[in-house]
């Protein structure tokens, strides 16, 4: 039997909920989930849950119930005239049913013996633009004389959370869609293009290689690296990753045997099929750069991938080091051929101590390893000169060359 106590209880979960779930910040499936777990249990019902309308029918987004072998499950789905949801939408049927084999209707209907049905609430979702979405629905599977007015409002104010999570939850899965739509139309239109940006061996000031580097359509307003993130956050890094690699090495043929091509790859890309498939007999004039951005989970797995690579020539380098800690995990795992010393480091290095004493260590660290160091990011004489007195092997930077088109990247090496 309800009480007064359980009254007040629900009252205060539905404020509770409703100001906890309407933070933009919050994860919607998440959220939607403990909604309805949430009412589900305050109003002591059995079976819960979230159906979507789609094509008449009246398919099932999110389930909760008791313990026990559900009904229903998340996907399932029934055409809409089949069950009560729809007869609620049209007020043919109460959305407060305390015996469902008791209304002219629902009694008529298969789904009232075969579950069975019994104390039942259901009210519809509406999205702010008004749209029907759905119905949030709580049953029982015996008669439920105690069910009243309050429990109803209870559940009008939880459809209405859940209205406004789903909008949430739309306009993300929207964002998603077009980011997939965009990535992959960019990769498909072959709309990426490369620039090389020269890289100097300090000692005489010869170029020894380039970094090829993807620009995209928006380079204007957005740069590569989100195009790079999005990918990732929707599963096609390594597509989009791999058709950039693919058409820096392009040019790998037009380069003289001596000049090499270094290419940013992540982790997850490396170990990719997709990789090997595009990396071509050439390896002793490739150098590719694991970002020390970039999370690796299993060291032993990737130099496993990279050890016949490296036994054909091709070079390893860490990039960013010195920007943060996880580049010395990826030196100490990796044993890279080159480390790439972060322009954070390399800035203003001339007047800098501690980063003269830092770039030092890494330098002293680097000839103990096997290693050599380039330094990012030189953009000043001063800098280039203080690079060359400690003992930088390579550099590269604005004021050594800007990123360019190949044709005039050639040039330097002509």
């Amino acid at each position: 039997m309800k009480t007064s106590t359980r009254n007040v209880i629900q009252d205060t979960t539905v404020n509770c909920i409703l100001a906890h779930t309407l933070r933009p910040s919050d994860p919607v499936p998440g959220d939607i989930s403990r909604v309805l777990h949430a009412v589900r249990t305050h109003l002591g019902m059995q079976v819960a849950f979230v159906s979507e309308f789609v094509a008449g029918r009246r398919v099932f987004r999110y389930v909760d119930g008791s313990e026990g072998e559900l009904p229903i499950r998340v996907g399932d789905s029934d055409p809409l005239d089949e069950s009560y949801c729809q007869y609620i939408v049209d007020g043919r049927v109460p959305q407060l049913l305390p015996d469902p084999s008791k209304h002219p209707i629902t009694m008529a209907m298969p789904v009232t013996a075969a579950l069975p049905v019994g104390g039942h609430l259901s009210v519809p979702i509406r999205l702010k633009d008004g749209r029907l979405y759905g119905t949030f629905c709580c049953f029982n599977y015996t008669p439920d004389y105690s069910l009243n007015d309050r429990d109803l409002r209870t559940m009008r104010a939880f459809a209405e959370v859940t209205g406004h999570l789903l909008d949430r939850e739309i306009s993300e899965r929207q964002e998603r869609d077009d980011m997939i739509a965009r990535i992959n139309s960019v990769i498909e239109q072959d709309q990426i293009s490369i620039v090389y940006q020269p890289i100097y061996k300090l000692d005489g000031n010869a170029v020894v290689g380039f970094e090829g580097l993807a620009r995209f359509p928006d380079a204007r307003s957005r740069p590569p690296s989100e195009w790079f993130e999005e990918a990732a956050g929707v599963g096609l890094s390594v597509n989009l990753e791999t058709a950039a690699i693919d058409k820096a090495l392009a040019a790998l043929p037009l380069l003289p045997p001596d000049i090499y091509l270094s290419i940013n790859i992540s982790p997850a890309a490396l170990v990719s099929r997709e990789f090997t498939a595009v990396l071509d007999g050439a390896a002793n004039q490739i150098v590719i750069e694991v970002t020390e951005h970039a999370s690796i989970s299993d060291y032993a797995g990737l130099r496993q991938v990279i050890e016949p690579l490296r036994r054909r020539g091709l070079r390893l380098a860490v990039d960013d080091a010195g920007a943060g800690y996880a580049s010395l995990r990826h030196i100490l795992s990796l044993e890279p051929d080159l480390i790439k010393m972060d322009a954070s480091l390399t800035r203003n290095i001339d007047r800098d101590p501690a980063r003269r004493a830092l770039a030092s260590s890494l330098i002293t660290f680097a000839k103990d390893i096997g290693s050599q160091v380039l330094a990012e990011g030189i953009e000043t004489d001063t800098e280039l000169d203080v690079l060359r007195d400690l003992g930088v092997t390579f550099g590269q930077g604005y004021f050594l060359g800007r990123p360019m088109p190949f044709d005039n990247a050639v040039q330097l090496i002509s």
